[in-house]
């Protein structure tokens, strides 16, 4: 499914065990975290709840944030506890969560290279970068996903969106219901009898063939209206209403 799931605020509860578990029965492919989310509590979540991984979901975390966490000693630390918190021997996709100015994208990415080699991350993204910067990581790992802010409101990433679709790189966009789509989203939504909600993620899937929205929630009704996003098909005159 092209719709994942955002967790920064899950936390270790009974409701939020049982929320996890049934996203992935709802047909969630995809679970993005982070090391940094609810102070950790949301990747002890997902691997309290799914550990083994069912092979079917992508379980995606990220790693230095904060500026001096680039740092390959600091991102090192950051991975082994990850591994931890998640109860896995292989992160299946890693990004790096921020490039600050303090660290070298290099150096990070070297640290991240050392735990692909030897198969405990198996695929590398990057959050928050620019063409430029992912063209200098590909030269060291491949890249498989970037995660920056997008949605109907914040295309300043559309440079790198149309990078990513002619490159083969998934784009995953957070934050992706920010904004607002004004007064043809709401007679769009009407149009199709669906929420406004859908309308904004079926055009951010329209917009790239390897666009892959994370709208976070914790209500198992919010993320099937999420997923039902999935069948609406825009036409060519709704599509550039809203771009």
């Amino acid at each position: 499914a092209r719709i994942g799931l955002g967790t920064n605020r899950l936390t270790t509860t009974p409701e939020h065990l049982a929320f996890v578990r049934d996203a992935v029965a709802a047909g969630v492919s995809l679970i993005d975290t982070a090391w940094t989310y609810a102070r950790g509590e949301s990747e002890k979540t997902i691997g309290k709840a799914l550990s083994p991984f069912p092979d079917d979901c992508v379980v995606a975390t990220k790693g230095g944030y904060a500026p001096g966490n680039g740092r390959p000693e600091v991102l090192r630390a950051q991975i082994e506890e990850s591994l931890h918190r998640l109860r896995t021997e292989s992160i299946e996709l890693y990004y790096l969560h921020r490039v600050h100015p303090d660290t070298p994208l290099e150096a990070s990415l070297g640290a991240i290279a050392e735990y692909l080699d030897v198969g405990k991350v198996r695929h590398v993204g990057l959050s928050e970068v620019r063409v430029e910067q992912i063209e200098r990581a590909r030269e060291l790992v491949p890249v498989a996903a970037v995660q920056n802010e997008y949605n109907l409101s914040d295309r300043r990433w559309d440079d790198v969106v149309d990078y990513c679709a002619g490159e083969g790189i998934a784009f995953v966009p957070f934050f992706p219901l920010h904004g607002d789509g004004g007064p043809a989203l709401a007679e769009i939504a009407r149009r199709h009898g669906a929420t406004e909600t859908q309308i904004a993620l079926a055009w951010l899937l329209r917009r790239s063939p390897t666009m892959l929205p994370i709208p976070g929630t914790r209500s198992l009704d919010h993320l099937q209206e999420n997923l039902a996003a999935l069948e609406i098909e825009l036409s060519d005159a709704e599509f550039d209403a809203l771009a």
